[in-house]
């Protein structure tokens, strides 16, 4: 199992540049919330946003349509980007396992080793207690 306490600047690297389409789960429409500027700036960084609420499902953040979950998404995810409460983020984890994304990362803060094994155990790449949106403009990664 990949050590979660550090990452290499390429395993970042490497998950950053190979996905396109990322499924926020727990996107917020309010735009003072940390999900829906993170959200918006994945948008401005080129990637395609989905977002994941069951509380604003058939709304609208940043310009797109918000699902109750991923299993409703209609169409296939590379990375679910995790904005929940850690012990809440096993779920959103193994909703990940089950759509067949790629990737999960989860946010600052969020962390779940357990969550982490049956994902790396599934095939998927791990990412804990960082933000997309801090390490792209940290590995100074261009836009898409």
């Amino acid at each position: 199992m990949l050590d979660h306490e550090t990452y290499a600047d390429d395993y970042l690297c490497d998950i950053l540049e190979s996905v396109r389409t990322i499924a926020v789960v727990g996107a917020s429409p309010r735009p003072e919330r940390p999900s829906h500027r993170v959200m918006a700036y994945l948008q401005r960084r080129g990637y395609r946003t989905v977002p994941v609420n069951p509380n604003a499902a058939g709304d609208t953040i940043n310009g797109e349509r918000c699902y109750a979950s991923l299993a409703e998404v209609p169409e296939p995810i590379d990375m679910v980007d995790v904005f929940r409460r850690p012990e809440a983020a096993g779920a959103a984890v193994d909703d990940a396992i089950a759509v067949g994304a790629k990737m999960v990362w989860m946010q600052l803060g969020v962390r779940d080793d357990a969550a982490a094994a049956r994902a790396e155990a599934a095939g998927l790449k791990v990412v804990m207690n960082r933000c997309p949106a801090i390490e792209i403009p940290r590995l100074r990664l261009p836009s898409r």
